[in-house]
């Protein structure tokens, strides 16, 4: 046929082309295997995952069962809130009724609420005493207890009337950060069964590739849980 010429691209530069081809090909799956655990540990950074590592448990701080904390200042007087694995479990809330100073509570009396989007959880007290102050901050910025539960996230302070006897059963120090473990492992279980209970499939709320939950998993949790998770975790 006029005009039309033949090839051979073994005799040009095509099997280096091929050769270059190959080897991509092959470099493609080594590729996917070796960068498989860097992409999980983005996504997990992105979804935000909830572990024991992530916890904050300052070691001069009591804690008690129903997940409130308190520290005694040099003052004689005693911060309360509330701990940060309760806040990573729900995410961005708001307080109703905060207590005014000059008011007197006894250990276990209600202290606030926290509301999300018509959700609420009770939280009581760990001691007795004189409220001294509430934290005005979280009327305009309840994110500060997100951020920063036991420093500017602080909920009163109180001059306890019986110090001693009322936090000798808290968890403290290393005692505190076993106890915040088992509390989240006792949150996996909860869901478990809760979720099931209510249709709430508590699979969206864990990680295929570990078992690990997504931070303020309760968030998206129907508030029939939300009742549940009161009475198994803050009466």
């Amino acid at each position: 046929m006029d005009g039309f010429s033949y090839h051979n691209i073994f005799d040009t530069k095509g099997i280096e082309y091929l050769a270059i081809i190959a080897f991509f090909l092959l470099l493609i799956p080594f590729w996917i295997i070796l960068n498989r655990q860097v992409v999980s540990s983005k996504i997990k950074h992105f979804i935000g995952v909830l572990t024991a590592n992530v916890l904050k448990i300052p070691q001069g701080v009591f804690f008690s069962k129903n997940h409130t904390w308190t520290h005694l200042q040099r003052s004689g007087a005693a911060t309360v809130g509330v701990d940060d694995l309760l806040f990573h479990i729900t995410g961005d809330i708001k307080f109703n009724n905060l207590k005014n100073p000059g008011e007197m509570v006894n250990k276990g009396d209600l202290l606030t609420e926290i509301n999300q989007d018509g959700k609420v959880l009770r939280i009581y007290s760990p001691i007795s005493g004189k409220i001294l102050s509430n934290n005005s901050l979280l009327n305009d910025n309840p994110q500060l207890s997100n951020e920063d539960p036991y420093g500017k996230g602080w909920l009163y302070k109180i001059k306890p009337s019986n110090w001693v006897g009322e936090t000798s059963s808290y968890y403290l120090a290393e005692d505190a950060t076993q106890w915040s473990k088992r509390e989240l492992d006792r949150f996996k279980d909860f869901l478990a069964t809760s979720g099931t209970k209510y249709g709430a499939y508590p699979s969206i709320a864990v990680l295929q590739d570990g078992g690990e939950l997504c931070d303020h998993i309760l968030a998206e949790m129907p508030k029939e849980i939300w009742q549940d998770f009161q009475q198994e975790f803050l009466n």
